[in-house]
């Protein structure tokens, strides 16, 4: 007897409100590398250089009134500490996120459920985006941000992690965090484009040179 218990039981398929009509099909579907969402989205790594960056400016200034080297070390005795604690609670709430998200390439659309405490599906047809990007970090993981028409509006705050970042104006949904990116962002190429590829096949992965990549930031 299996003791797993499944949080999302109640939907008809996984990461998706209902079944798919008729003549849709779902292409792939897949949820953020919750280490690289951790670094990239939540910027835990951030947070540790910001409190060592402080504490090695509290010793500098020690230093420069004339404290021992004791004395202005003890900064990095608390601020250390901190900045760990601050980056284990952003990795945590990475891990929850990945753990919450769910994307879908259909046929015909993509589909987020994403939302840590309360649930969201977002559903983008494909007539609603007009382009998609990519952008690969150093282990093959990657974002893949979708600039959707001017028509559609979306709340950034909705969509936070799952927002290309500093895009308030105009905010784009974003896969954040995605193994093995390249190929997912040729699969989405090729299915906008209408061709509508079988998962992750050699077409898709041929067809995501058709994306716009950019440059990884850290």
């Amino acid at each position: 007897m299996s003791t797993d218990h499944d949080d999302f039981a109640f939907e008809p398929v996984r990461g998706l409100p209902a079944l798919l009509p008729p003549g849709e099909r779902m292409l792939w579907q897949g949820s953020p590398r919750w280490q690289d969402l951790a670094v990239h989205a939540f910027h835990a790594r951030k947070a540790i250089w910001y409190f060592a960056a402080l504490a090695a400016f509290s010793a500098t200034l020690r230093l420069a009134e004339g404290a021992t080297l004791d004395a202005a070390m003890r900064p990095f005795g608390w601020l250390v500490p901190m900045g760990l604690a601050a980056a284990g609670l952003l990795a945590g709430l990475a891990y929850l996120s990945a753990r919450t998200t769910v994307y879908t390439i259909t046929s015909k659309r993509l589909v987020m459920r994403i939302g840590m405490a309360v649930q969201v599906s977002i559903n983008l047809p494909f007539t609603q985006i007009d382009s998609a990007a990519l952008r690969l970090f150093g282990n093959g993981s990657g974002d893949i941000p979708l600039k959707i028409t001017k028509k559609e509006r979306l709340a950034y705050l909705l969509l936070w992690p799952h927002a290309r970042p500093f895009h308030f104006t105009h905010p784009q949904p974003c896969l954040r965090a995605i193994p093995e990116a390249d190929r997912v962002a040729g699969l989405l190429a090729a299915a906008l484009a209408g061709q509508a590829p079988a998962p992750l096949s050699e077409t898709a992965r041929a067809a995501g040179s058709s994306l716009t990549q950019q440059p990884a930031a850290a």
